[in-house]
């Protein structure tokens, strides 16, 4: 599952994979928004993400873009 975090006043998302399921990072995402905590999540290399709640812009949770990148004569 890819996950991009945007921050508010940081140029560049947090982006990550887990293997938490989509319906679990929005729950993660909104307990932490409703109470005014941090957000807590997981990579799937074991790395911890942690960013405040209030400083979150944006989530997009369970995005599969493929970016094609083409080399060929024109």
């Amino acid at each position: 599952m890819d996950i991009e975090l945007g921050i508010q006043n940081v140029t560049r998302p947090v982006n990550f994979s887990t293997d938490a399921s989509a319906d679990e990072v929005s729950q993660i995402i909104e307990q932490a928004v409703a109470n005014g905590l941090t957000i807590n999540l997981t990579d799937d290399k074991g790395r911890r993400i942690v960013v405040p709640a209030g400083a979150l812009g944006y989530a997009l949770i369970g995005s599969e873009t493929k970016h094609a990148v083409g080399f060929g004569a024109l």
